[in-house]
């Protein structure tokens, strides 16, 4: 009988974890559209601010579902998606094996740590009259924006990762004659796989927030454009409304790579 309350128990916490975790995540966004609906109430009670009443909860969300419904939504999103999915992966495709590089070789990481650090700490939007002049498209112009602001936490987490790889498990790849090839697949990779999806995590939240101000260039894509046309035609409901896209959007492709990590994680204890 006691063995049985035990398990019965070990059973009911977890649930109750997870029930209080959601349930202070919904106190926690309680409080964010309380704060909102105050902030709403006081400029549209402000004489000098009332033409701004729309940013308020009611019509913003209001408007977003309009812009749900009639696929305004959608149109505006993949472009932004597929700007920063092909930023990501260049930022990836040269990120991963530099950083594999810095990481191994203490020469290479002596020669490049001083311009690198002063190359991340430049902001990517600062390279914009480079990249219109540089590139004949917009897109190709934001894309390379996004892979400029991307690439650095990739690299230096990837470094970081390779770093604290076990001396051990190179000496015993060497001694069962692993090749360049092989110590490369089957010890580095697996051994930063999370720190590799941590930079790339860090990297997306990064892009994400370089997207909207790149977006502002010549494009008629995408969210950052849309948010620039509302302000310009005054439908500030609209604007707020894809300003609730954004966040949304960011928020889920955040839990995406803190789910992959927490899968690849070969460290982790239990399922």
């Amino acid at each position: 009988m006691t063995a049985s309350a035990d398990l019965s128990g070990a059973r009911v916490l977890p649930a109750l974890g997870r029930y209080r975790g959601l349930m202070n995540a919904v106190i926690g966004m309680s409080l964010l559209v309380f704060l909102w609906w105050l902030g709403g109430r006081a400029v549209a009670n402000n004489p000098d601010m009332f033409a701004f009443a729309s940013f308020a909860p009611g019509p913003t969300l209001s408007r977003l579902w309009v812009m749900i419904t009639s696929g305004e939504v959608w149109d505006m999103t993949l472009p932004s998606l597929y700007r920063v999915g092909l930023g990501m992966l260049i930022a990836a495709v040269i990120g991963v094996p530099m950083g594999i590089l810095i990481g191994r070789v203490a020469q290479l990481r002596e020669i490049t740590n001083i311009p690198f650090q002063f190359l991340r700490m430049i902001s990517p939007l600062s390279w914009m009259p480079i990249a219109v002049m540089a590139f004949d498209t917009w897109d190709g112009a934001i894309i390379f924006l996004i892979a400029v602001a991307a690439i650095w936490p990739i690299l230096f987490a990837t470094a970081a990762g390779v770093r604290r790889i076990d001396a051990a498990w190179i000496k015993v790849a060497r001694n069962l004659g692993a090749n360049p090839w092989h110590m490369l697949t089957t010890v580095i990779l697996p051994a930063v796989a999370t720190d590799i999806l941590t930079g790339i995590r860090l990297a997306l939240g990064v892009a994400w927030v370089v997207l909207v101000p790149a977006e502002y260039l010549g494009v008629t894509s995408g969210l950052g454009y849309a948010i620039n046309d509302a302000r310009d035609t005054l439908e500030y409901d609209r604007l707020s409304a894809t300003v609730v896209v954004i966040g949304v959007i960011g928020f889920a492709l955040d839990t995406l790579c803190q789910k992959a990590i927490g899968r690849l994680n070969w460290n982790r204890t239990s399922e």
